[in-house]
């Protein structure tokens, strides 16, 4: 069938929107109409050339939420009119970080941005003028349709919001679980959150479920510092300096608990003034990303070992997604988990340029393309 989808055909580059072929679902795949899709700073960072992909043109977006119009054979549990969910990184259930609870490491996400499935690097889904367009994350939540693999997909209860359950996906995981699952927050600690955009302000909402004491939100936009306020945060500064002397004062001189980077383009200095920022045993949690050819972070092996701090990695904040999906959806149903108010701004799929230069002047946590 024939779908409208912002494509980039070379990076650097400018998301633009194309006429595109898509596949009818095979065997364990399911073809869904998208009701709403997040933009996500990864997503800018694949037009920018930061992040590489196995080829182009690419069908952009990872974060999104729709109907299920047509299931493919042998493909059980799922029928016309489903809704689902998205998770950007796909779990099988069968291999060995699966089986372990990894699910955001499962060895599908070898194949994330090859933009093929998994088990074939020359099947593809969607092409142009019959030349074939990568799918990101195999989902391209920036096509009004699209084929995806139901590892990708968690069925939800039709009387929910797509439109606000699509954040789901990468960005409210991604900083909840950063928080919640990778710093191991727990009440009365100290936390730094640095960077509160889209993942970050879900990093202030973890640290604050968990029942952190301070939780000292750092970033140099006035907008996202006073948002981070209404998410949980004790304290809202510009830079980490302040941040540090602020941890330190409810600490007698030692530091944060965790600091998590969630800047949006990380680099080496971000990590090294987060780590700088932690007391001894402390945990610097970092899910920022920035070019892959950056390599270096600028610490003190020294203090890293006398000091017995942890320098903690965290993808799509150690999340399950077929597990912690449905539990942040328990939570939004609660109250708990505050997803309406993420939402600063909605765009028209024509619009999603738009939507990136506004990601870039600082003024959305979250922007969502409705369809």
């Amino acid at each position: 069938m024939r779908t409208r989808g912002a494509i980039i055909r070379q990076a650097p580059g400018t998301y633009e929107i194309a006429d595109l072929d898509l596949d009818d679902p095979r065997r364990g795949e399911i073809m869904v109409q998208m009701v709403a899709a997040g933009l996500c700073h990864s997503d800018d960072h694949i037009s920018s050339g930061d992040h590489a992909v196995g080829s182009y043109p690419i069908c952009g977006g990872h974060e999104g939420a729709g109907i299920v119009v047509q299931v493919g054979p042998e493909t059980h549990g799922w029928s016309e009119g489903d809704h689902a969910v998205f998770s950007f990184l796909a779990a099988c259930g069968r291999c060995r970080w699966c089986a372990k609870g990894l699910q955001n490491l499962c060895d599908r996400g070898a194949a994330i941005m090859t933009g093929t499935r998994p088990d074939d690097p020359s099947s593809f889904r969607l092409s142009l003028d019959g030349v074939p367009v990568a799918q990101t994350c195999g989902l391209s939540t920036f096509s009004e349709f699209t084929t995806v693999s139901v590892d990708s997909a968690i069925k939800v209860d039709k009387e929910l919001p797509l439109e606000k359950l699509c954040l789901l996906g990468c960005g409210v995981g991604t900083g909840w679980g950063a928080a919640v699952n990778s710093a191991e927050v727990y009440p009365g600690q100290t936390i730094i959150v640095q960077g509160v955009g889209g993942i970050g302000i879900n990093a202030v909402q973890g640290a604050a479920h968990a029942g952190a004491a301070q939780i000292i939100a750092v970033d140099p936009v006035p907008f996202k510092r006073e948002s981070a306020l209404k998410f949980g945060a004790t304290h809202a500064v510009s830079g980490m300096a302040e941040a540090t002397e602020i941890a330190r004062s409810f600490t007698n001189g030692q530091g944060a608990d965790a600091a998590i980077v969630t800047v949006g383009v990380t680099t080496g200095e971000h990590i090294a003034e987060a780590f700088s920022s932690i007391r001894k045993a402390g945990t610097c949690v970092v899910t920022g990303l920035g070019s892959m050819t950056d390599v270096g972070i600028p610490i003190s092996p020294m203090e890293l070992v006398l000091y017995q701090k942890r320098l903690q990695g965290s993808l799509f904040g150690a999340s399950a997604p077929t597990a912690d999906i449905p539990w942040l959806i328990d939570l939004y149903i609660s109250g708990a988990l505050k997803l309406d108010e993420l939402i600063t701004s909605t765009y028209k799929l024509d619009d999603i340029a738009q939507g990136f230069t506004d990601m870039h002047e600082g003024r959305n946590l979250r922007g969502v393309v409705l369809f």
